[in-house]
């Protein structure tokens, strides 16, 4: 019985956060996130109650984010997920970022007040969520 009951509340948590939440980008908003942490043209995304968040997009697309006169690029991948909680996203694939001469995979993010600090190998770095406020065209 009381089995019956949570399932039964999970399914009802489900269908409220689908009911207002229509877009990756509201999914983001709702996580205290910025929207310009996922490039425009997104197609479909799927939520599951998990928390894992996957996001289809029209295809490979890199996007050039600048901040203090500073630029960095950002490769992502058709498809792209992650699992997603209040001001973080972990588990994330298909998202890279290039630094100097390579690229290296993000694996997380993170948000603490204006800040977001991405963790990829071997690189941990923090930007001004303003960076990222709107979601960028893809080149």
């Amino acid at each position: 019985m009381a089995t019956q009951h949570i399932l039964l509340l999970l399914i009802v948590a489900c269908i409220h956060h689908i009911a207002y939440a229509s877009t990756a980008y509201d999914i983001l908003d709702k996580n205290n996130l910025p929207r310009g942490l996922l490039p425009q043209g997104v197609r479909s995304y799927v939520l599951n109650p998990d928390g894992k968040l996957e996001v289809t997009l029209a295809g490979q697309c890199e996007i050039p984010v600048n901040f203090g006169g500073q630029q960095l690029k950002f490769r992502f991948s058709s498809t792209v997920g992650g699992v997603i909680n209040p001001g973080s996203i972990h588990e994330v694939y298909g998202v890279d970022v290039q630094i100097k001469f390579g690229w290296l995979g993000i694996r997380q993010v993170d948000r603490a007040g204006d800040q977001l600090t991405f963790q990829a190998k071997q690189f941990t770095q923090s930007f001004p969520v303003s960076a990222f406020a709107v979601s960028h065209s893809c080149s």
